[in-house]
């Protein structure tokens, strides 16, 4: 199988707008296109609570002929048009489809950060991990957050083999970001966090890139916008990635970043993975 996963950071404006960003990002869509992949996951949908418009799918056609969509977007009592994700996915595959709630803390569970694919021998699911946001006012829910997640995902593996994607909003270790000393207490690179991931994979999961690649430094798969010349310095974070069940790590066969030229914020994931 070969899976995608990409935070897109607006749907709606993706699609639609005529912005030399949107332009951008349609670019990157037609790169996702060009790899032909069974699954795609996307985050940070920011769609209304009525999901994707006849235009957005009109226009998710266009690049993703037939294929299948599953999303889910964050409803009352959340902020509505906030967070959101998305799967695409090839017809033939017919997985069953699930939309969890893992009784996360204040509005988390009601803002469409989950969507998982249950296949006869595995399971795909996606996570768009809440921020700690600025100031660290939301650590406390984040740490609890992390907590259920693992859980949940725990619990998944139990019955078949996991293969979880998603940006986690966390940057593991120092060699996940390129200036970890000047961003101690940033959120995404706290201890608390980094711990909380630390426990996730401690329960029988792998991080696939790091498995595959090793301690490689300057790999990132996102870049601040409000820095100009993030990308073009290679000033980024690893926030977003490919976890596997431990027993079907041997299976992967690639996990790497997929070039989104000169967009910054996120860079889309890839998995191949033979199940």
């Amino acid at each position: 199988m070969k899976l995608i996963s990409w935070n897109i950071d607006s749907l709606n404006a993706a699609l639609t707008s005529d912005s030399a960003r949107a332009l951008l990002s349609r670019e990157v869509l037609e790169t996702i296109a060009s790899y032909n992949p069974d699954v795609i996951a996307l985050q940070e949908t920011k769609l209304s609570i009525k999901g994707p418009t006849a235009k957005h799918l009109e226009v998710l056609e266009h690049y993703f002929p037939q294929y299948q969509i599953a999303w889910v977007s964050s409803d009352e009592p959340a902020r509505k048009g906030y967070a959101g994700t998305m799967f695409l996915y090839k017809p033939e595959l017919q997985p069953e489809v699930t939309y969890p709630k893992i009784e996360s803390p204040t509005t988390m569970d009601s803002e469409g950060r989950m969507i998982t694919l249950e296949f006869d021998d595995f399971y795909v699911t996606q996570v768009y991990t809440p921020n700690a946001s600025d100031g660290l006012k939301r650590l406390a829910d984040r740490q609890l957050w992390d907590r259920q997640y693992a859980a949940y995902l725990s619990s998944l593996d139990q019955n078949k083999p996991v293969l979880a994607t998603g940006d986690f909003n966390v940057a593991h270790t120092e060699i996940d970001l390129a200036n970890p000393k000047s961003n101690v207490r940033s959120p995404g690179f706290t201890l608390e966090e980094r711990d909380g991931f630390t426990y996730l994979l401690e329960q029988g999961f792998t991080d696939t890139f790091r498995h595959l690649h090793g301690d490689v430094t300057g790999a990132y798969t996102w870049w601040a916008q409000r820095s100009r010349t993030s990308k073009i310095n290679n000033t980024g974070w690893r926030i977003d990635y490919w976890l596997v069940s431990h027993r079907v790590a041997d299976k992967v066969l690639k996990s790497e970043m997929i070039d989104s030229g000169t967009r910054q914020d996120h860079t889309p994931i890839l998995l191949e993975i033979e199940l």
